[in-house]
This record gives C-alpha cells, structure tokens and sequence, in this order.
C-alpha cells in the first residue's frame, strides 16, 4: 500500500493506492495520525483504493475522532462502488462527509 500527502492551506490530502486492510490500515493510520498534530483538515483520497477491510475502517474511525477532538474533519472523497458499498453495509456512510471529487472536498475547507 502507498500513501501520498499533499499539503494544502487548511488540510492535507491523503491519497491511497490498492486495498486498506490489517496489514496496511496501522500504516494509514500512522500517516494521518501524524497530520493531527498540523492543526489541519485531513482529505483521504480514495480514487485508487479497491477495498477496505473492518481493520481499515476501524482506523479510519479513530482518526475521525482525534481530528473532531480538535474541531477537524476527515473527508472521503472518490469513493468506488464496493468501498461506498461496504461503508453503507456497516453503518457509517452517513457519519462521514464525502465527494465525488478532490477540486470539491478541498474546496469545502
């Protein structure tokens, strides 16, 4: 799995690469951890991703509740069909703020 950041006035967009699951969620959450500390909105980019595992919800979960902590918020954007599909399967969908495209999200900082 492969994260890009790309930093941007009011937040940092993450960008992943193939799947977010055990293996690869601890490092995913590692990286945006470490974006809390900036003060800024996190935008997870997920265009490239193909599938997330619960471990790589669970992750993604306790980031959202650190950056709420702070008064942040972690934006999804691109999501696919089965990642759209496993976040409605689960229950989340409606607790995450999400677009359909990056010029969107980074725009609604």
């Amino acid at each position: 799995m492969e994260f890009n950041t790309t930093e941007y006035k009011r937040g940092s967009v993450v960008k992943g690469v193939g799947r977010i699951d055990s293996a690869t969620a601890p490092e995913l959450e590692k990286v945006m951890t470490e974006l809390i500390g900036k003060g800024k909105n996190i935008i997870l980019d997920l265009e490239e991703v193909d599938f997330v595992s619960s471990a790589g919800w669970w992750s993604i979960i306790r980031v959202q509740k650190e950056l709420k902590k702070s008064n942040l918020d972690l934006i999804l954007v691109n999501l696919n069909e089965n990642v759209r599909d496993s976040m409605d399967l689960i229950g989340i969908l409606p607790y995450f703020a999400i677009y359909d495209n990056l010029v969107d999200a980074v725009a609604s900082l």
